[in-house]
């Protein structure tokens, strides 16, 4: 799934699948600028910051269980945004300092240390690199991914995928050469 953010004409959180199909709206209400998102991917939550709102808020992959994390002005001007164990990590863009924040208690907020125009933040854990021994993007035979000429995007799962091209190319009747 991909998951982002839109504050256009009418803001909110949604998901899709990787190929942009089955595109679901998550938070659709009482929402003004999402800017920031993060998953976790253990638990399945979507955290997000809305940085007209002051806060920190989330919900589940389906949109339930929404809950306000942090509120106010100590959370003004945030940038980034990262979840790591019992925390979420963001970077304070005024003092450029990186803030850690309890997801369960967001009172608990400690400033961790100064970075030099940083804007954003991640956080790498092995245990959220999902091993998978074969998916539907694997390269054939001939060196094309997933049996596609150009671009392969996961679908619906891991074994589903969709064939994509380049700018300025058309998919083939077959579903896989670009033209």
């Amino acid at each position: 799934k991909l998951f982002f953010t839109d504050y256009g004409n009418a803001a909110k959180v949604e998901r899709c699948d990787m190929d942009g199909m089955n595109r679901t709206w998550i938070v659709d209400s009482k929402i003004e600028q999402p800017t920031a998102l993060a998953l976790d991917l253990i638990n399945k939550y979507v955290y997000w910051l809305d940085i007209y709102l002051d806060s920190v808020e989330v919900v589940d992959y389906q949109g339930r269980r929404r809950h306000t994390i942090i509120k106010g002005r100590q959370i003004r001007h945030l940038c980034g945004l990262a979840v790591f164990e019992n925390s979420l990590y963001t970077v304070n863009s005024d003092n450029l300092s990186i803030l850690q924040i309890n997801r369960y208690n967001g009172s608990d907020v400690q400033a961790l240390a100064r970075l030099d125009n940083a804007k954003e933040i991640r956080v790498y854990q092995k245990r959220t690199q999902t091993a998978v021994r074969s998916h539907a993007c694997e390269v054939d035979p001939y060196g094309m991914p997933g049996g596609c000429s150009h671009i392969c995007l996961l679908s619906s799962s891991y074994k589903a995928r969709t064939c994509r091209c380049r700018t300025g190319f058309i998919l083939g009747t077959d579903g896989r050469s670009c033209k």
